[in-house]
């Protein structure tokens, strides 16, 4: 296995026309809509009590494939550069996540993580002098409303510990999308050896935790190794490296504002394969978090071009 020239220069953002950046947007979308059937999976095919374990399976055998496949090693600074990473995108990520997807409800939990894109703004602007804007601002707060009203439903309780460490989830996963975007990645290497190094590094790093707390699961039935690789093969090896070239194509803070669509396919599938039904208030907040998806992909100068030439060609 070989290893990559030893560089810490920053890849810079690939330029696309607008119809790329699009193109780029849609593929990009396409992997926060996969993660949301992970909680259809985990429910209906998993078995209960070992999230910890569930993340090991989910990343680690990703990764090693991935690293099989580019046959390239991190070396020089982005040895501890890719167990960071790992950390905040992969491991520390999915231990937050279960913690507080098991003692919060699962609409709370989810509406927590969706002041990512607002983490990711700030972060944005400190680390990589992305000046925020009140447009963007204001539909990542027009976000959070949209998923609350999808998934908030009956009465809510809360818990400290699965608050904090709902929005612990969303801070770490900011500063993975930051810190990616702010060191691109070394010569040679591509976004499935990025995505390699951050799926093996992340799932190490549960390892320990997972056999500690929960120890390695018992007999498994084919339904539940159907839900692990579902996870494992959609939800990591062949998403993460679409996520990883998304971030390196579109501006971050844009990138952020596609997690949104987690909890609402979340919530279309529940709707879909479990007959949850859905009131008019989650209607309303699908149209909301879908229109601050969208607007946030844009910026006020390219809305006012596209209806400039809207109206020139309707007087045509």
């Amino acid at each position: 296995m070989t290893t990559t020239p030893t560089t810490s220069a920053t890849a810079p953002t690939e330029a696309a026309p607008f119809g790329g950046t699009l193109g780029a947007t849609a593929l990009t979308a396409a992997v926060p809509i996969s993660w949301g059937s992970t909680y259809l999976v985990t429910t209906e095919f998993l078995p209960p009590g070992c999230p910890l374990v569930s993340g090991v399976l989910r990343a680690l055998p990703a990764g090693l494939i991935l690293l099989a496949v580019t046959r390239k090693l991190p070396q020089g600074t982005w040895l501890w550069r890719s167990l960071l990473l790992g950390t905040l995108n992969i491991g520390a990520l999915f231990a937050l996540l279960f913690a507080a997807a098991y003692r919060l409800p699962g609409g709370v939990a989810a509406t927590l993580f969706a002041v990512q894109p607002l983490f990711v703004t700030g972060l944005a602007f400190w680390l990589l002098s992305e000046k925020p804007t009140r447009w963007r601002l204001g539909w990542g707060l027009a976000g959070v409303v949209g998923v609350g009203l999808i998934v908030l439903r009956g009465r809510v309780s809360f818990d400290l510990l699965g608050v904090l460490a709902g929005i612990g989830a969303a801070g770490v996963m900011a500063g993975g999308i930051v810190l990616t975007k702010r060191w691109g990645r070394p010569e040679g290497a591509g976004a499935v050896t990025i995505a390699g190094w951050q799926l093996t590094a992340g799932g190490l790093v549960l390892v320990p935790l997972a056999l500690a707390l929960e120890g390695l699961p018992s007999g498994l039935e084919p339904r539940a190794v159907g839900g692990y690789a579902w996870l494992s093969v959609v939800g990591a090896l062949l998403s993460y490296p679409i996520w990883f070239r998304g971030i390196g194509r579109l501006p971050v803070v844009a990138v952020s504002f596609l997690s949104l669509l987690s909890p609402a396919a979340a919530t279309a599938l529940g709707w879909l394969f479990l007959g949850q039904s859905l009131t008019p208030w989650q209607g309303v907040g699908f149209v909301l978090a879908l229109t601050a998806i969208a607007a946030a992909q844009l910026t006020p100068d390219v809305v006012r071009d596209l209806i400039r030439v809207r109206a020139t060609s309707k007087g045509e």
